[in-house]
Order: structure tokens, then C-alpha cells, then sequence
């Protein structure tokens, strides 16, 4: 057994995915690198996957798909991995060395232990070149540093603060364990794969390196706010699956396991649904404000008191201001928020 497993989705990434795999390398024979071609055509992706693989026959494997998006490449990952350990790197990002290396220090340590952690955790960093800005998202003052714990230990999270796909490595089983699948065909689903397993971890550790590089800046990419614009029915399709998994009956044990774990996980699905309803209101358009009503619709048809609960929050409250004042107000607080959180 690999130590770790690293999947690549690429679809038509012939143009930074080298530099990705590059930056993986360094973890030998220990680590797993899974290229996933997702049905690339427009590129030599698939080309480059193979001499990869031939390069590094005992690090590297290529794995040819028809296309099924993002989701369906990660799913593919989870299915084919081999490691103890279980990471997602996207194909224009990369990993720091230093920080990548103690990383596998802490996985080698954990392999030995009867029962290893879960969920190790780090820090990544928003790496915005065009705009010579690097923020680091660190989780000092919400968890425990450099010592096994459990959720009960967390401590609350600021607003803004969320564990995203970047931060997280899961003990491979978790992921098989928790029947968690990913739409396929559909984009954003890294808020489904960090959010269905979290609860589902025993054991935490949170190691305070910047591990992932998460480069923003294309034009094309899926967080560029005008492509946010474009695919908000895919937006508020993970919002609705986010929010039939929160209240699901069969969840609720799970789920209220940890009082911490719960309440992080609540803080999240609240930001996914004031995500979806402000880009509705940056749209401005009348297809999009009406997709949002029906998703609102959608959530107190489904569960009243959890839809009670997100409107009367601080969020739901400002998201209920009325008219055009009131989405210029919202889509002001977002603008801020942007500056303060550097997302987008």
C-alpha cells in the first residue's frame, strides 16, 4: 500500500499540468500521483499523462476517462487509489516543498498508529499572480496545532474561515466509508467532498504549514466571478445536495455527534447559500432572481426549521433586505467581503 494518494483531474491542462505533477514528484515511492484524464480533446493532455507515466512508471499512473467533469475525475481517484491516504490537487495547482515533505512525515507517523488520523489538515495559500498577492488560510485560532484531537476540541470559526478542498488529506477509507458521490458534470463539487466526509472523522490533526498553492488568475476558471455568473445552476445544484445532506433523517446521528463539528458544518452551508443567492443579485437578471427564490423555495419545502434557521441568521437576515436597496446593500457587504477574504 502507497502511503498517499494524490489525484489529478485534467481536462485540457496540457499548459500548467507539468508544473502540478513536478511539484509531486518529490514524494517518491510513497506517494501515488493519479493523472485522470478527463476526456481531454482539445490538447496533447492525454499525451503528456502517458509520457508521465513512462518517465515514472512507480509514482505515476494515467487514467483515461470520457468526460465527467470534476466530480467524476475525483471520483474516479478515490476509486482506483491505492494509498492509506487521500488528496486532491487540481492540474494548475502545486504543492510547496517544504511543507510537503513534513506533511509525508506526519502520514508516515500515522501509518504505524492502530487506528490513524482521519483528517489531517493545513493551510493553503490564495495565489494570485497577476495581482502579486499571496494570502495564506491558516486555522490557528479554530484548532488545536501539532497534536491529535477531536472535533469536541475545535474551537469556533471565524466567518470567512473554511476548511476547503485545498486544506484537507483523508484517510482513504473515510471517503469509501461515508458513500460519498460526486455529481458528475457539474462544477464546485469540492464543497461536497469536503463537507459529506467531515463528520465522519474521529481523529483530526491540523499541521500549520502552507501546503497548496492555489493559483487564481485565468480567465476561464471556474471561481472567476463572471463563470460563477454563467454556471449559477450549478452553484445552486451543490447548494441544494449540500443542503439535503445537512437534513437527511440519516444523517442527523452523524451529524450530531459533535456539537462543533455540527455547528462548523452549518456555518458552511449557511456561506454556500448567501454564495448563491449574492451572485443571483449580481446577475441582476430576471432568470436568476427567480432560480433564487425557488432555491429558498426549495430549502423550506424541504426542511422549515433548518430554512428558519439560515434566514435568521446574521446572513439570512441581510439576504432578506427587499427591492433594489436591498440587493445593492448585499452585493456591497459582498464587494467587502471579497477585499477582506481575497475569494474570487
Amino acid at each position: 500500500m502507497k502511503l498517499l494518494t494524490i489525484a489529478v483531474p485534467c481536462y485540457n491542462s496540457a499548459a500548467y499540468m507539468k508544473n502540478c505533477i513536478e511539484s509531486l514528484l518529490p514524494g517518491g515511492d510513497e506517494v501515488e500521483i493519479l493523472i485522470v484524464n478527463d476526456g481531454s480533446t482539445k490538447d496533447n493532455t492525454a499525451e503528456i499523462a502517458d509520457q508521465l507515466q513512462a518517465m515514472y512508471p512507480s509514482i505515476v499512473r494515467a487514467i483515461h476517462q470520457p468526460n465527467k467533469g470534476h466530480g467524476g475525475a475525483v471520483n474516479t481517484g478515490i476509486e482506483n487509489a491505492t494509498g492509506l491516504y487521500f488528496k486532491v490537487v487540481d492540474s494548475d495547482d502545486h504543492l510547496e516543498l517544504r511543507a510537503y515533505k513534513e506533511v509525508l512525515d506526519k502520514l508516515r507517523e500515522f501509518s504505524k498508529e492502530e487506528e490513524p488520523v482521519d483528517l489531517l489538515i493545513s493551510n493553503f495559500v490564495y495565489d494570485k499572480e497577476l495581482e502579486n498577492r499571496h494570502k495564506v488560510m491558516q486555522y490557528r485560532s479554530s484548532l488545536p496545532v501539532g497534536r491529535e484531537f477531536s472535533w469536541d476540541e475545535a474551537r469556533r470559526f471565524r466567518k470567512g474561515q473554511y476548511i476547503l478542498m485545498h486544506s484537507v488529506i483523508y484517510r482513504t477509507q473515510v471517503l469509501r466509508d461515508c458513500g460519498m458521490k460526486l455529481p458528475e458534470h457539474t462544477f464546485y463539487v469540492d464543497n461536497i467532498y469536503v463537507f459529506e466526509p467531515m463528520p465522519y472523522a474521529k481523529k483530526l490533526y491540523y499541521l500549520d504549514v502552507d501546503l497548496y498553492m492555489y493559483f487564481i488568475g485565468r480567465e476561464d476558471q471556474s471561481v472567476n466571478e463572471k463563470v460563477m455568473i454563467g454556471r449559477l445552476d450549478q452553484q445552486m445544484r451543490v447548494n441544494r445536495l449540500m443542503y439535503d445532506f445537512f437534513c437527511a433523517p440519516e444523517n442527523q446521528e452523524i451529524l450530531h455527534r459533535s456539537e462543533p463539528c455540527y455547528n462548523y458544518m452549518f456555518n458552511y452551508l449557511e456561506i454556500m447559500c448567501v454564495i448563491s443567492d449574492v451572485l443571483a443579485n449580481r446577475s441582476g437578471t430576471e432568470e436568476h432572481l427567480k432560480a433564487k427564490e425557488e432555491l429558498w423555495k426549495y430549502f423550506e419545502e424541504k426542511d422549515p426549521v433548518l430554512y428558519k434557521k439560515l434566514r435568521h441568521g446574521i446572513f439570512g437576515t441581510l439576504l432578506l433586505l427587499p427591492g433594489k436597496a436591498g440587493r445593492r446593500i448585499i452585493v456591497t457587504v459582498y464587494k467587502i467581503a471579497q477585499k477582506i477574504f481575497n475569494f474570487n
